[in-house]
């Protein structure tokens, strides 16, 4: 994690940020997937979490060492992103960075077929467990996320992301297909 590669959305009016950051994380997913890259993750230094605001923003930074962001970068994965983003070149971690965990968060939004497992699951009826399920889902989520199709399953689901408080020393760890890690971290600047 001593290398870092910047990803910048060019504004469009004919797309939202949102929509094109969406179209670039699912094909960095891709090509994550199809490198079986467990030594690259990735960050969002513009993200902004709240009910109202909560955004990944409009800069991707992917993070790894030289030699491996090079190998991903040579991959044509930003094909058709192109003229969307601006990307540079591979580039040294600053001195005295800190590090920061970047993970999935998985909530239950209470979905029907959940609410019926758990009224089986817990001898209750479906009635009661969609009366507990109504509460989970009033809560509200704060996170940033995105829409991305899964490569490994084909779903279609909201990937959640949290950015940890950023500390001084780094964790070492492995990455998931999308870049992040429940307990690695990278750099963060």
């Amino acid at each position: 994690m001593d290398h870092y590669i910047d990803i910048r959305l060019r504004p469009d009016p004919d797309f939202a940020p949102a929509m094109l950051m969406g179209a670039l994380y699912n094909k960095l997913h891709r090509a994550l997937f199809d490198l079986q890259a467990e030594d690259v993750g990735i960050s969002f230094p513009g993200h902004k979490h709240g009910v109202r605001a909560r955004t990944l923003g409009d800069h991707l930074r992917l993070h790894g060492t030289q030699t491996r962001l090079q190998q991903l970068m040579s991959a044509g994965w930003l094909t058709g992103m192109r003229d969307h983003t601006q990307v540079s070149e591979v580039l040294p971690v600053p001195a005295g960075a800190q590090h920061i965990n970047v993970a999935r968060k998985q909530f239950n939004t209470g979905s029907p077929s959940r609410a019926k497992r758990y009224a089986k699951r817990h001898d209750i009826s479906e009635d009661e467990a969609q009366q507990i399920y109504a509460k989970l889902a009033e809560r509200r989520i704060e996170l940033p996320f995105v829409q991305i199709n899964s490569r490994s399953t084909q779903q279609r689901f909201s990937l959640f992301i949290e950015h940890g408080k950023p500390t001084a020393s780094a964790t070492e760890g492995t990455f998931s297909h999308y870049g992040l890690s429940p307990n690695a971290t990278v750099p963060w600047f």
